[in-house]
């Protein structure tokens, strides 16, 4: 689907194409490293993410912060094994008219938009799991 068609490189340096999600429902945080509510939701995504790695992928896409920041925050709430595209330049964040931190957008596996916005962590567990099927 064409909201799946964008590449980026992660915060590890290594090269991402969101095309290789198709067919999957994916859910994108868009997180800044000075962010407060990101942190508190950063705990969630590093509880979930392993949980649900190969039914719904969380892909986070770090924006308004010094590369250095970013990867402190993702060593510091241990999202290492989560993919962080960095996105310092916003790209990412225009194309999906992220204006605010701390959102997430979630696609269903036909390329939909089914969600755009805030969700704390009790929220954004019970999202992941039904779109998992659990």
């Amino acid at each position: 689907p064409d909201v799946l068609r964008f590449t980026g490189t992660t915060l590890g340096g290594a090269a991402f194409d969101a095309a290789q999600l198709a067919g999957k429902p994916v859910v994108l945080w868009f997180w800044a490293p000075w962010c407060a509510t990101c942190a508190s939701q950063a705990w969630t995504v590093a509880e979930i993410e392993p949980r649900y790695r190969d039914t719904v992928p969380i892909v986070g896409v770090a924006g308004l912060g010094e590369r250095k920041a970013m990867k402190e925050f993702v060593t510091e709430f241990d999202l290492g094994a989560t993919p962080q595209i960095e996105d310092t330049k916003g790209a990412l964040w225009k194309r999906f008219k992220v204006t605010e931190q701390s959102i997430f957008v979630i696609i269903d596996r036909n390329g939909t938009v089914v969600h755009h916005g805030f969700l704390d962590g009790e929220a954004l567990t019970a999202k992941v799991a039904a779109l998992a099927g659990a």
